[in-house]
């Protein structure tokens, strides 16, 4: 495209749009904006789509779904339990098949999802009841768990991890409102519970 006998650089188009934008009474934050729209929305329905799958995982554990378990754990998967377990997808889902991890409870509270590229960062608290390998399970967890966007567009749990929030060191101790019953004892014939997972 020429102008007044010279060619017009492509570098220069956007700088040229923005100035007429600026001229015509446009705020450039606000026109800028809307290039930035398209971004935000995309970032808000991955948002709302991971914590959808949230929701999918919560279910599968409280029903033993099993099948909607191996939908959603990655192949490379790796989960650590709060006693320090490592499992990987074969294991987790053979948990699940044994019914060596049963949950009767699990409500889950100030969930926030992070997104960097196609990696989704969950944390969220659990309150969780059930039992693991015969031993009643019973607390308050705080648990980060990592999706990873395949090239499909499909999310898939990566990484798991919890930790067991501890309950007050006096129960007397009326400003602390964590009222999670004690671990039960380690016994030979039953390991320490695991937490959700």
């Amino acid at each position: 495209m020429r102008l007044s006998g010279r060619p017009i650089r492509r570098t220069l188009i956007p700088s040229t749009v923005l100035l007429t934008a600026v001229v015509m009474g446009w705020s450039a934050s606000a026109f800028c904006a809307g290039w930035n729209q398209p971004l935000r929305e995309k970032k808000h329905d991955a948002k709302r789509q991971v914590e959808a799958l949230e929701e999918q995982w919560r279910q599968a554990q409280l029903v033993g779904d099993v099948a909607a378990m191996d939908k959603l754990l990655s192949d490379d998967y790796i989960g650590i339990t709060m006693t320090g377990q490592v499992n990987t997808k074969t294991q987790q889902l053979d948990r699940m098949r044994m019914h060596k991890i049963a949950l009767t409870k699990l409500d889950l509270g100030e969930r926030q999802v992070k997104l960097i590229g196609s990696i989704a960062i969950v944390t969220s608290r659990a309150e969780v009841e059930g039992t693991n390998e015969g031993a009643p399970v019973k607390g308050t967890y705080r648990y980060t768990r990592v999706y990873q966007r395949l090239p499909n567009g499909a999310w898939k749990i990566t990484s798991f991890e919890a930790t067991r929030v501890p309950g007050p060191k006096n129960p007397a101790d009326s400003g602390n409102t964590n009222r999670d019953a004690p671990l039960p004892k380690a016994t030979a014939s039953a390991p320490p519970p695991t937490g959700p997972s």
